[in-house]
């Protein structure tokens, strides 16, 4: 059976929203919609709908010009087996002590490391984006020279890894939270199939907002994977919810964007540990004097 795509991109985010509710309206109907911010720190929103015949094109060029996007450009898909394809391309990052692999590869995988289970087609964190090896790098750098953490928050956890990281090399009160609840139950499913199960507890929330996680602080290590522009709105409430001496081990940040996002957090009593580069990604590691 054939599959179709339609794609557009527009920055603004509200139209964007209300593209994707129109689209669902359209005829011959999508058989999905989605509205995602373009992760690349440009605000640039992506809007797609996925048919099972081919869409009528005149109306998605409406659609468009109605929300001030960029025209549809349509796609027929291959008719294949997209996750068997995922699984096999999805080979196991290693990332110093730390192995995330699918469940294809457990045999595979030595036994001397600290392994992390993690499926395709799940929430975002499988190790094979820079941000997130950036990050694991930088813990298993941390835990070489010899830091200890007992109280630990993931902030943007998506599937959960370094949450389960943390809780993996540390017998510490571990937080995992995101402000999507399907990547929350992605990330309370991902813990309980690592043997993690009552080890972390896993919040829907935006930033600190969580009642839960403001009575957790201080913490003293923080991650969080997420983008230049919310990383930098997040840094007062970094700050309030650490003790001095604190770690944040922060990514999403395209390397055009570290220096600014590393001065703001200046401005609120962080320094430089580490700036650690994979591919367009930097990963940063910070102090609080």
């Amino acid at each position: 059976m054939p599959t179709f795509t339609a794609l557009t991109t527009l920055r603004d985010k509200s139209k964007a929203e209300a593209l994707g509710e129109a689209l669902e309206r359209l005829t011959p109907e999508p058989t999905g919609v989605g509205v995602f911010e373009v992760e690349d720190g440009s605000e640039t929103w992506e809007v797609g709908g996925y048919f099972i015949e081919q869409p009528d094109e005149v109306g998605l060029d409406l659609l468009a010009a109605m929300h001030d996007a960029k025209p549809f450009a349509v796609s027929e898909l291959e008719d294949r087996d997209w996750v068997a394809q995922v699984k096999r391309e999805l080979t196991p990052v290693y990332a110093g002590r730390f192995v995330v692999f699918g469940g294809h590869d457990r045999e595979s995988i030595p036994s001397n490391l600290i392994k992390m289970e993690i499926e395709a087609a799940m929430a975002f964190g499988t190790g094979h984006h820079g941000t997130t090896k950036g990050c694991l790098l930088a813990l298993d750098k941390l835990v070489t020279q010899g830091l200890v953490a007992t109280n630990v928050a993931d902030i943007g956890s998506g599937t959960g890894v370094l949450a389960m990281a943390a809780a993996s090399v540390w017998p510490c009160t571990t937080l995992a939270s995101d402000i999507d609840p399907i990547a929350t139950a992605t990330a309370s499913a991902n813990i309980v199939a690592n043997g993690l199960g009552g080890r972390i507890s896993c919040h829907t929330s935006v930033g600190f907002r969580n009642a839960a996680i403001r009575t957790a602080a201080p913490f003293d290590l923080v991650f969080a994977n997420i983008l230049a522009g919310p990383l930098k709105r997040l840094a007062p409430d970094m700050a309030k919810h650490t003790a001095r001496g604190s770690i944040l081990i922060l990514s999403g940040i395209l390397n055009t964007q570290a220096l600014g996002v590393e001065a703001v957090y200046k401005g609120w009593g962080f320094h430089r540990l580490e700036r650690r580069v994979i591919g367009e990604w930097t990963t940063l590691t910070l102090q609080r004097g």
